[in-house]
């Protein structure tokens, strides 16, 4: 409405509720309203496509907010029973069992989390486990939830150096048995009688494998080194979906370079989907000390590379992964 227009707006209104109309359009008008509600709907529908994208970068760091309540509960605990740890040395057993229980749980409930070959884990003597590595490997601290609930034990980790620097994470990684790989270490841990889990992609399979689940592993072969020197049996293992529950974009070129370069994983890690998870553990394959670290790696990676095969639909599907929360039936059974 122009300005000649609100002049005889008002001049022409009859009545007091006329009036008032009147110079509420003429206000409207002169405040930019009608320009406001153009911008809003701009923002809503900015707001209703960039959201769900939004959430999916955003529950990656719902599984970091988790990791970090882990270690204050640790750090309570332990306060808590400062008089207690002079005296035992279990003093972190029902920590642990405690947190495992809070991961199992979340497993059950966000993933529908089902582990398959669990009696070929043994309930006491060493053994090396040896898992396809996802984007965020969350199926493998369910199955470190899963030895301590349902064997009793404490499975031993390997993980890269860079998990070391993160503010925090030392006591957790500490109550966890977490170790950062040297194969001495590896050894004495075997030696020990403990169970021990290593990735032999480690981050780089996490960050630049795909939905198509190629392993990475080069010609890594200290695994099957360590393997060897404490003469132990190593299980394959490997979770259906894993890499739908969370997907990395270190494909891209940049994210590739960065690390390459500088060793920095900082390719940005979206996901958190529900979708459905199933860890499988593979035949046994024994000591044979005929058989040098070469040929040993080699054998491990058919092995994992057959679980793949056998349980896992290539290329992997986000909307089937959570389809199958609904049903029972999955590939291999």
């Amino acid at each position: 409405m122009s300005v000649t227009g609100n002049q005889s707006c008002l001049m022409g209104a009859e009545g007091t509720i006329s009036f008032l109309v009147c110079v509420f359009h003429s206000w409207e008008e002169w405040a930019g309203l009608g320009q406001v509600e153009d911008y809003l709907s701009v923002l809503e529908y900015l707001l209703w496509v960039f959201t769900p994208l939004a959430i999916v970068f955003i529950l990656p760091f719902l599984i970091v907010i988790l990791l970090y309540l882990s270690i204050l509960f640790l750090h309570v605990y332990k306060r808590k029973n400062q008089l207690r740890e002079a005296y035992s040395n279990n003093l972190w057993d029902g920590a642990r069992k405690t947190l495992a229980t809070l991961w199992d749980g979340h497993g059950a409930i966000w993933h529908g989390y089902e582990i398959h070959g669990m009696e070929k884990i043994p309930d006491e003597g060493p053994a090396l486990i040896v898992y396809y590595h996802g984007a965020i490997p969350i199926d493998y601290y369910y199955f470190l939830a899963n030895v301590i609930i349902q064997k009793g034990r404490t499975c031993h980790s390997v993980a890269d150096h860079f998990l070391f620097k993160i503010p925090g994470f030392k006591l957790l990684l500490e109550v966890f048995s977490v170790i950062h790989g040297p194969q001495e270490e590896c050894v004495q841990a075997l030696k020990n009688g403990h169970i021990l889990g290593i990735s032999p992609g480690g981050v780089r399979e996490a960050l630049f494998s795909d939905e198509t689940y190629p392993l990475l592993w080069g010609k890594r072969k200290g695994f099957a080194q360590v393997a060897i020197d404490a003469e132990v049996t190593i299980i394959p293992m490997f979770t259906q979906n894993v890499r739908e529950g969370f997907r990395s974009l270190g494909t891209l070129r940049f994210f590739r370079w960065l690390y390459e370069r500088f060793r920095l994983p900082v390719a940005p890690v979206y996901g958190g989907f529900p979708v459905k998870f199933r860890t499988f553990l593979g035949d046994p394959i024994p000591y044979d000390k005929s058989v040098n670290a070469s040929e040993l790696a080699e054998k491990v990676q058919q092995a994992v590379q057959s679980l793949i095969d056998q349980h896992q639909k290539i290329p992997g599907n986000i909307l089937r992964a959570l389809l199958e929360r609904f049903h029972t039936k999955h590939k291999g059974a």
